[in-house]
């Protein structure tokens, strides 16, 4: 099974479906139609998610082989960079669905799932021809269809590109320059924006499918919230995953361009790993997140110095952090203390994240929230939203941020935003 292709395939801009890969960790999942799903607003969010996922779990009866990945009830969230968004926002502060139709590849093992909900005069003989008909046709899916020849079309033209808040930027950066200056807080991260219209309306799955192929040590994903919307990006950052009782989280932060030849690459590199103001602002993240970690009642090591995480387009500092964490510490309990990291909120969090919507003037949205699974084991992969548009019919929002201490310089930033902006531009509009 090949998950991107089952969700092409079934795929309907109307329903709610997610769409997570790793190709360097071989692990893709799809998951499609809502069972049962729910929208929460506001500062307990997340508790309310962790809430409504223990009630569907205490009424559900899983059957089948439990001990592969993927296997038995998943939920899938997310959740937007503020806890509380407006009315008329794509998607709400938090979105959670238990779908349908679940699909995945772990390292060489697939798998479907298959939700089905029951109620006091459900007819339980046609759920069971339904789930027999779907083990039939995963069991040898067929991938020829109309909507695969969407794959083969030429993308969308691009008829008209402009700022979210024209001439905003660098005079947001000096802004911001100034306040760490006064002490306000250490680091903040500004985000820039940009909005693009097409000839046509964009296939995400399409574009998404462009950018697994071009950014296989990136997370690809996709979130649809119905009425046409989807999410869809590139990110480097895992915010957290805990498999087996183990933690895995990372600091992420230090920007610097990839090179044309193998010398240039490596000159970049190096002045990245050797760079004051790159370090300090890496060094931010990380002892942030060790310090939310503790928060939360788990102690977290991380490793000793940062290490270059070359990617397509740019190359990052990053640094692993791990943990042991028991039965008693839910995923959804510590989420709540490490978004946002610094990476994409600042440091002191309670000090820049309140300054980011007045001296950004954007709405974020979904762009540096949270993208991922957990299930009915209190495993779970959660993934920061950052390399990634919101594409509505034929308009997308391209997002993309840069972290700002001091010795920061305005007109660097502006071109570190263009270098991440140029990931998303490459997959959705034709030369």
């Amino acid at each position: 099974i090949a998950p991107l292709a089952v969700l092409q395939s079934i795929y309907e801009p109307g329903e709610l479906h997610c769409y997570i890969e790793r190709a360097s960790d071989d692990e893709a999942v799809a998951a499609a139609d809502a069972v049962v799903e729910a929208r929460f607003d506001g500062a307990e969010r997340f508790a309310q998610v962790k809430a409504f996922a223990d009630e569907i779990l205490a009424n559900t009866i899983a059957v089948g082989d439990l001990s592969e990945a993927f296997t038995g009830p998943h939920f899938f969230t997310a959740f937007t960079f503020d806890h509380s968004v407006g009315e008329d926002a794509s998607f709400p502060a938090a979105t959670v669905f238990l779908p349908r139709w679940q699909v995945s590849r772990s390292r060489g093992s697939y798998g479907a799932v298959a939700n089905l909900k029951i109620e006091a005069d459900t007819d339980i003989d046609v759920l069971v021809l339904r789930v027999l008909g779907a083990y039939r046709k995963f069991g040898a899916f067929d991938y020829t269809s109309d909507s695969d020849l969407s794959e083969k079309a030429e993308q969308p033209r691009l008829i008209q590109r402009g700022e979210l808040a024209p001439d905003v930027y660098p005079q947001a950066v000096a802004r911001a320059l100034e306040a760490i200056e006064a002490g306000s807080y250490e680091k903040i991260v500004l985000a820039r924006g940009i909005t693009l219209k097409a000839d046509r309306a964009w296939q995400p799955l399409d574009a998404l499918n462009r950018l697994r192929e071009r950014f296989s040590g990136c997370f690809t994903f996709s979130y649809g919230g119905g009425e046409s919307h989807s999410f869809i990006g590139a990110t480097p950052e895992r915010l957290l995953q805990i498999r087996d009782g183990h933690l895995l989280t990372e600091a992420i932060a230090g920007s610097a361009p990839r090179g044309q030849t193998a010398g240039e690459d490596a000159k970049f590199g190096r002045e990245l790993l050797e760079s004051e103001k790159d370090l300090h602002e890496h060094i931010c993240v990380r002892d942030s997140i060790l310090r939310r970690l503790q928060k939360a009642g788990v102690e977290g090591k991380a490793e000793a110095t940062p290490r270059l995480l070359p990617l397509a387009n740019v190359q990052h500092l990053h640094t692993r952090i791990k943990a042991e964490v028991g039965e008693s510490v839910h995923l959804l309990d510590i989420l709540p203390e490490m978004h946002p990291t610094p990476a994409v909120g600042g440091s002191p969090r309670e000090a820049a994240v309140p300054c980011i919507a007045e001296i950004e003037q954007l709405e974020r949205g979904l762009y540096a929230g949270v993208v991922g699974w957990f299930n009915h084991l209190n495993e779970g992969e959660m993934i920061v939203g950052i390399r990634s548009a919101l594409i509505e019919g034929k308009v997308a929002r391209l997002y993309a941020g840069a972290g700002i201490v001091k010795g920061s310089d305005p007109d660097k930033e502006m071109r570190e935003t263009e270098m991440k902006l140029r990931a998303l531009l490459d997959v959705l509009v034709s030369s």
